[in-house]
């Protein structure tokens, strides 16, 4: 085939999208009936993705199935379907007049399918619960998603330098042959994970409703909650709960696949796992002393809400349970650079990932070796598996494409009028899909008074940041578009 990108395969991914899209406006719109809530928010948009859903899936339909999907159409086709997703999601807010304005309803709509948990809401207890369950259903529609694209689809189109992550648990070659086994046993764990947090929080005497959304936007790491003050009104058994969940939901979902098979030598000698673990109960002791010492707070409450702010941010969930701007000035400025960390490889966190800053210091580590044995030939191993230059090479050209990209969004930001330690906090908080950041959009604030050029912006970095930036930014290349 000599097209550029083959839009059938385009149009067959995008259609099969729309129409889950579809039953999950349909599945809401059950949640609006039984609150005896408007049911047109959610019955429209379905109708819509349901037509133009169906219409591309008979065109598909049995054909090009043998068809070889090339790196071209990968790349257009998570990117256009990503963007439609979140064009339709923000239908319910603006035909609800939840979110009257065109661009609040999409920043929360991409905010939502990121997962993300950034917000333009200033009262989030006087909306229907319809629109509160939609909201929250939206980062778990995301983060399926993200599961899906990371472990499943990237890795078997080689795209991004993925195939490293999945192959330390030889996934890699389990995954090619039996995409579909292997997608089916992820969906099992994410919906596994769900409900033993839907459970437990239920046990904590939380209410189903309430218990689902906070489930929702903790295994997705979304951190939406239908209540203003987020995590903070609930016991500490709820916060425990939700803290671990948060822990479980940043942990890659290749250690979660082994420990099903009870493969637990893979799960023990799991570097990435390590150093996750590790950087968390560090910076969480750090942020415990501080407000142990510092802030005189009883020891227990102390412990809970550094471990909790920690965990959210590490894992870019963004639940908040206290307003950490308040602390001692170098605990929040540690948090502001854990924002830079995220959680595992193949999980729905954001950031730029453990894996990639554990790989950055294998290569610190080797450049000093070198120094002192300058004849030596050493490399960079990952599980005992070495990596290739090429693919060392991409992961270092990431962290600074990461970081340069930051720069430009905070300059940006800051030119739209708004303080450079707000324009840095957005930007880091909505690329790494975090929710609160520093500044005026700190944990017990939001984004509404940010100028819409801003809000905009920001929207198009959470899905760069979501997406791995490479799978947005090479659509605006001009090499993509040629043969």
């Amino acid at each position: 085939m000599n097209e550029i990108i083959n839009f059938r395969i385009v149009f067959k991914v995008l259609s099969r999208n729309l129409l889950i899209i579809a039953a999950s406006l349909i599945i809401n719109a059950g949640i609006a009936l039984y609150y005896s809530e408007n049911l047109w928010p959610f019955i429209f948009p379905a109708l819509l993705a349901f037509f133009f859903g169906i219409t591309l899936f008979y065109y598909t339909k049995n054909k090009y199935d043998e068809e070889k999907v090339q790196k071209k159409d990968a790349y257009l086709t998570v990117t256009v379907s990503w963007i439609i997703i979140c064009l339709i999601g923000c239908m319910p807010y603006i035909i609800s007049a939840s979110i009257p304005n065109f661009i609040n309803a999409l920043f929360e709509s991409v905010s939502g399918f990121t997962t993300t948990g950034s917000s333009i809401l200033t009262d989030i207890e006087i909306l229907p619960k319809s629109i509160l369950f939609w909201r929250s259903l939206t980062h778990w529609i995301g983060g399926i998603g993200i599961i899906v694209l990371v472990i499943v689809v990237m890795p078997a189109f080689h795209i991004g330098g993925y195939q490293l992550f999945t192959s330390e648990s030889s996934m890699q070659e389990k995954i090619q042959p039996r995409i579909k086994s292997v997608g089916y046993r992820l969906l099992f764990i994410y919906f596994l994970l769900t409900f033993a947090e839907v459970i437990l929080l239920l046990a904590g005497k939380m209410s189903l409703f309430e218990s689902m959304c906070h489930a929702f936007g903790t295994i997705a790491t979304g951190g939406f909650s239908p209540r203003n003050t987020s995590i903070a009104a609930y016991s500490p058994y709820i916060q425990y709960v939700i803290m671990i969940f948060m822990l479980l939901a940043g942990t890659s979902f290749v250690v979660h696949y082994n420990i099903l098979k009870r493969d637990f030598k893979k799960v023990k000698e799991n570097e990435e796992l390590k150093f996750y673990l590790s950087v968390v109960i560090m910076i969480g002791i750090i942020i415990t002393f501080s407000l142990f010492f510092k802030m005189h707070k009883p020891l227990e409450p102390s412990f809970r809400e550094a471990f909790f702010q920690v965990i959210s941010i590490i894992t870019c969930t963004g639940f908040a349970t206290t307003d950490y701007l308040l602390w001692p000035e170098y605990a929040w400025i540690i948090i502001f650079l854990a924002m830079f960390l995220g959680g595992s490889t193949g999980s729905t966190a954001g950031g730029i990932k453990m894996a990639r800053h554990l790989v950055l210091l294998k290569n610190l580590s080797r450049y000093f070796r070198q120094l002192l044995s300058r004849n030596a030939v050493l490399s960079v191993k990952l599980n005992d598996n070495q990596i290739d230059e090429a693919t060392n090479y991409s992961i270092l050209t990431f962290i600074g494409t990461y970081f340069f990209i930051f720069l430009i969004g905070s300059f940006a930001l800051k030119v739209t009028g708004i303080d450079i330690k707000t324009a840095c906090g957005s930007v880091a908080t909505c690329m790494a899909g975090i929710g609160p950041g520093i500044g005026t959009v700190g944990p017990v604030s939001n984004f509404a008074h940010l100028p819409d050029t801003g809000k905009v912006i920001l929207s198009f970095l959470m899905l760069l940041g979501r997406l791995e930036i490479y799978t947005v930014i090479i659509l605006f290349s001009k090499s993509f578009w040629t043969k």
